[in-house]
């Protein structure tokens, strides 16, 4: 199943939906929320969340599917993380950008993956929302991603993700990385989380990206996440290792997608990012 939050007034609604109609849970148990309330509550009976669903999705009243072009955020996550150069086509983008190459071919062949911190809630938007561009980079994309949903480090779901760039700040000198990854808006996951058991086979997912301006398609791409040289369960791991991971928290894969050299996103421009089996996150994109 997929999973939406919805507003609804102060609050937010936790909308289940099975590809032929979607379920109001926060109307048979109105604790429930948010994602992370039924990721905890299956952790603690120890079963998958779609097995805790299931009974309340046969008392839940439905919704209308056009309702969840509203969705908000799927999950508040304590901390983003992301992973880099899993692709071989993101390690020849960023040894094109780099004025010190050799390190991200050093990195893409290594045993350890690269590992690093990209959000908070605060700098994290959802579906609908702008994303940012750093008002002093001068070469700024997006890179679309397959994102893991983690609850206590163990993988609950998927999710889309978009880790905003500035290839120019990085490629001055990669310690710059920090600054070339998060500032505000750096980041937006949504518009859903598929359940693990749901996606199946992660490492097999068609990943397209549009970006467009004033109605202009300026970049077309596809791919398959059977691309990513490293495994989600690899990363996840990396990532846990001697590390106190927050309860909820995603971690994108890296990207396969890469606009040619000469492109730059601007100020409203639409990004679309569409996972399958998962759905299509859709961003603005603002200065900040």
């Amino acid at each position: 199943m997929r999973y939406h939050r919805l507003p609804d007034g102060d609050g937010y609604r936790l909308i289940a939906d099975d590809g032929n109609a979607s379920y109001d849970l926060t109307a048979v148990k109105p604790r429930l929320d948010e994602f992370t309330k039924l990721a905890a509550a299956a952790d603690v009976a120890d079963t998958a969340v779609d097995e805790l669903a299931k009974p309340l999705v046969e008392t839940a009243p439905t919704v209308d599917r056009d309702a969840l072009d509203d969705s908000a955020l799927p999950i508040v996550p304590d901390e983003v993380w992301a992973a880099g150069v899993t692709y071989e086509i993101s390690e020849e983008a960023r040894e094109a950008e780099s004025e010190m190459a050799e390190m991200y071919m050093q990195v893409y062949e290594a045993e350890r993956p690269e590992i690093f911190f990209k959000a908070t809630p605060s700098r994290t938007v959802g579906p609908d929302e702008a994303v940012g561009i750093r008002g002093d980079s001068k070469w700024d994309v997006p890179e679309p991603e397959l994102g893991i949903v983690l609850y206590d480090g163990d993988i609950v779901g998927y999710t889309v993700g978009n880790d905003m760039s500035s290839r120019s700040i990085e490629g001055e000198n990669p310690l710059y990385l920090p600054q070339a990854k998060v500032y505000d808006r750096c980041c937006a996951i949504g518009p859903c989380i598929a359940s693990a058991e749901s996606v199946g086979d992660p490492h097999d997912l068609t990943m397209t990206m549009e970006i467009s301006r004033d109605g202009e398609t300026l970049y077309e791409g596809e791919t398959s996440t059977s691309e990513m040289d490293r495994s989600c369960e690899e990363l996840v791991e990396y990532w846990c290792d001697h590390n106190s991971v927050p309860q909820s928290g995603v971690l994108l894969t890296g990207t396969s997608l890469v606009p040619d050299e000469g492109f730059t996103l601007q100020p409203d421009n639409e990004v679309r990012i569409e996972i399958d089996g998962i759905g299509e996150l859709v961003n603005t994109v603002v200065e900040v």
